[in-house]
């Protein structure tokens, strides 16, 4: 599997996410959706703002479970299965890789500003000449091309506040009359437009992969984005709306620089073109280093051929996903009208967020104890099925020819499944786990949810830097027992003593004995539901562990509550040392809030051992070596390696 690079910072991502926002979407759509709306399309601005809240709270909680590239495409795949995941990996590749398109041929457009001859095949050769050089800097390194980005940002964000500053004294209350003269219905159609000036938001799911810290960094950018974003947006059209006669700015391709001319003059239009060259060729930046990502994580799944994983051996970037990226857009360029295109990717990103939304809710109630997000969205469930529901309405508005393409890229993306993805991917998916939970409560078959678990148990050490202890190496390797009905003290240490006595080279009643005598001098319940029995035998270097589960309970002690959590150890006097260690690894690992319900809720021997290898908990991890008496080096069991 192709390796990417853990590069990124949370400032990286606020302007990867803003960059990705700011484009096309305010200087461009504007003058587009005010023949919708009119004046009231500030309104839209911010009603598509808030409207966006359940997507941005699901993906930001999907990408803390799962950094992994691809974004969208992985948590769909993931939770709703191989032909959604089929079908929403290359419609958010297509959306995506449109709305970076619409920003090249936004480039073109500013052109208009400078020589009024230039006409629309002149935009696009424009457009086409700077996605070719984004495909060279994306090529060259994600670092170079979020560095890159930072620089744009922030030349872009300081233009706009100075805009906002100067315009807002020179607004005219009477060109927002009439607000609203299409109703309310008009103002939702142009929302359903407006979403695309968001969408870049959350695209940095498709890199966090090469996150340095997912699970704080992630969120902190995209809420941050969001909230600075949208508060730009409101402003500037306000201030656009406010200097702008609405005759000029019906239909305008330039609107901003067209109110900037109004009130600033000529220094002001330079600067307002500046800004909108660095709005284009940030979103154009952002957008084909995140739409790339997509063929990767779907070529790694086996959804399309392996070579589209393929990284560069010089710059580490994924050259042959990027061809094929930057490919695409340019045939979109060429052949696609404006409103079309944009209608066409705001669609395609409704259907796209309603997908995601449902995909919380699938990992969510398929229970799977190794789904594990860093951030969990709020109000759940009730934000995300009121998000589904809006994003359904405002695709009802869009029109039929976006609906029509929309509908097209998706039999495409079924087509693809049916001839090749099926033959190619048999993984299961959440959504078969949540199906098996609803219709088989009581059994413990791991219908869809072993394998995956598995996977995300993976993704959640990588995504941690976890690096296994030998306490995790005894976990991974002991015996699980998950005992059912209630157990008198000597039944329970009965059926340890033979599970434990051969590994270590014990007699069974040796071992019962020593158990036995062991609880006489003192209990060894821990607390409240929790024991941990343990006892030394002859030898050196024996050190071994059981863990157990009893749902009824197991009665330790006449006046104590019956205990349903085990941890046996064993250990020669030589594993002193390590025994201590284990027994406050132990308690450490108990002690978290969610510990008992998740133990009592796991499904089967596997659950159980995930969650005590998952739980938080602070690793050690010792070097050292042991002389055997004919003095031969013997390593530790744990692999580790001998410092002399």
């Amino acid at each position: 599997m192709a390796v990417l690079k853990r590069d990124l910072s949370h400032l990286d991502l606020f302007c990867i996410a803003s960059g990705a926002m700011i484009s096309s979407g305010l200087f461009v759509l504007p003058g587009i959706v005010f023949k919708i709306a009119g004046p009231a399309i500030v309104l839209a601005y911010i009603i598509a703002g808030v409207l966006y809240i359940p997507a941005l709270l699901s993906k930001a909680e999907l990408a803390t479970a799962m950094p992994r590239a691809g974004g969208d495409y992985f948590f769909i795949d993931r939770s709703l299965g191989p032909a959604a995941g089929t079908i929403g990996g290359i419609n958010s590749w297509f959306a995506l890789s449109l709305k970076s398109a619409f920003a090249l041929i936004g480039i073109g457009s500013i052109a208009v500003l400078l020589e009024n001859s230039i006409n629309i095949v002149h935009i696009k050769i424009i457009a086409i000449a700077f996605c070719l050089i984004f495909f060279v800097v994306n090529l060259i390194g994600v670092k170079i091309a979020s560095k890159f980005q930072v620089f744009l940002v922030f030349g872009l964000i300081g233009i706009l506040i100075y805009f906002i500053a100067r315009g807002v004294f020179n607004v005219n209350p009477h060109n927002f009359q009439p607000f609203a003269q299409g109703g309310i219905k008009s103002i939702l159609k142009a929302t359903g437009m407006i979403f695309i000036s968001y969408a870049g938001l959350t695209k940095i799911c498709s890199i966090s992969e090469e996150v340095k810290d997912p699970c704080k960094d992630l969120p902190r950018a995209m809420f941050s984005a969001y909230a600075v974003v949208m508060v730009l947006y409101a402003l500037v059209i306000f201030v656009t709306i406010g200097v702008t006669p609405a005759a000029d700015l019906s239909g305008s391709l330039t609107p901003i620089s067209l109110a900037a001319k109004n009130f600033l003059g000529p220094i002001g239009i330079i600067a307002i073109i500046v800004a909108a060259m660095l709005a284009f060729m940030t979103t154009a930046n952002a957008g084909i280093m995140a739409a790339s990502r997509y063929p990767i994580a779907m070529s790694r799944d086996g959804h399309i051929p392996g070579l589209l994983q393929t990284t560069n051996k010089k710059f580490g970037t994924p050259h042959i996903s990027l061809i094929f990226t930057v490919g695409f857009m340019i045939a979109m360029i060429l052949f696609l009208d404006i409103e079309l295109l944009v209608k066409t990717a705001s669609a395609i990103q409704l259907i796209i967020f309603a997908l995601v939304t449902t995909a919380v809710i699938v990992m969510r109630e398929s229970k799977i104890l190794n789904y594990r997000p860093g951030f969990k969205s709020p109000f759940y469930p009730y934000v995300h099925i009121a998000g589904i529901l809006a994003y359904g309405y405002l695709l009802f508005l869009m029109g039929m020819k976006p609906i029509m393409l929309s509908v097209g890229f998706m039999v495409l993306g079924l087509g693809w499944y049916l001839l090749y993805t099926r033959i190619q991917v048999t993984r299961r998916s959440a959504l078969t786990q949540m199906v098996q939970n609803l219709t088989d409560a009581d059994s413990d078959r791991p219908l869809g949810g072993a394998a995956l678990a598995s996977e995300l148990k993976e993704i959640v050490r990588e995504r941690d830097q976890i690096v296994e202890d030998r306490f995790d190496y005894i976990v991974k390797n002991c015996q699980i027992l998950d005992v059912q009905g209630k157990l008198e003290l000597d039944e329970f240490f009965e059926l340890v003593s033979d599970k434990l006595a051969k590994n270590l080279d014990v007699s069974s009643k040796t071992l019962f004995r020593e158990f036995i005598e062991r609880e006489s001098e003192s209990t060894t319940v821990l607390r409240r539901g929790i024991a941990i029995p343990h006892v030394i035998i002859r030898g050196e270097g024996k050190f071994d562990m059981l863990i157990a589960r009893c749902k009824d309970g197991i009665k330790f002690h006449s006046e104590l509550p019956a205990v349903n959590m085990v941890f046996v150890l064993i250990g020669s006097k030589d594993e002193r040392a390590f025994y201590i260690r284990a027994l406050a690894s132990i308690a450490e690992i108990t002690t978290d809030e969610s510990f008992e319900k998740q133990w009592m809720n796991a499904r089967n021997d596997n659950q159980l051992r995930d969650i005590v290898l998952m739980a938080e908990r602070k690793r050690i991890h010792l070097i050292y070596c042991r002389y055997t008496p004919d003095m031969d080096m013997e390593m530790p069991s744990d692999g580790g390696k001998c410092d002399l």
